[in-house]
């Protein structure tokens, strides 16, 4: 009989620990679904607006959603950039400042971060702002058409090389780009 109740609490203890296992497990974070603008990108944008936490992006023209991405993050993408290493991406409302036609990551558009209020928080915190956000296709060294999985750049927003290409030819100097929490 004792040895039953000892095996019985052996069992209770392998179930116990194989349930908080499963409840404390990593799991990858779903990948939210494309909004349904997702025709060819046709004629300039005005303006992009990045949502973080859906992980989606929507090019929009004269106040007009035009189509709609979805994203990869910087590998802590939660909350805004605090200094350069930190994997976020920014937030607030920046422009396209450059282009870049050679970058290592398929074609590029670049963001005006940091703006002065980021290095002048950076300065009071002693750390370096960061710099180079960029929103770009997937790392040259990749064939194209695939596309790496989850949350990697360093704080950039990136898209597929098809996509890139496409938001590449509308996007302009000054296009306004938007990125949301």
């Amino acid at each position: 009989m004792r040895l039953l109740a000892r095996l019985f609490s052996a069992l209770t203890l392998l179930i116990l620990l194989a349930a908080a296992w499963l409840m404390l497990a990593p799991r990858p974070a779903p990948v939210p679904p494309v909004p349904p603008l997702a025709g060819p990108l046709i004629g300039p944008v005005d303006h992009i607006e990045i949502r973080k936490s859906a992980r989606h992006m929507t090019a929009f023209r004269d106040g007009q959603p035009l189509k709609t991405y979805r994203i990869a993050l910087g590998f802590a993408p939660n909350g805004d950039k605090v200094r350069q290493g930190d994997g976020r991406t920014p937030e607030g409302r920046f422009t396209i400042n450059r282009v870049n036609p050679g970058s290592a990551y398929h074609l590029s558009l670049g963001l005006d971060y940091p703006r002065p209020q980021d290095r002048a928080r950076a300065m009071a915190a002693g750390v370096d702002p960061g710099g180079d956000i960029f929103i770009h296709g997937q790392p040259n060294e990749r064939t194209d058409g695939e596309t790496l999985p989850g949350d990697w750049t360093v704080g950039c927003i990136a898209v597929s090389d098809a996509e890139i290409r496409e938001l590449y030819a509308a996007a302009r100097i000054g296009t306004t780009v938007e990125i949301l929490p």
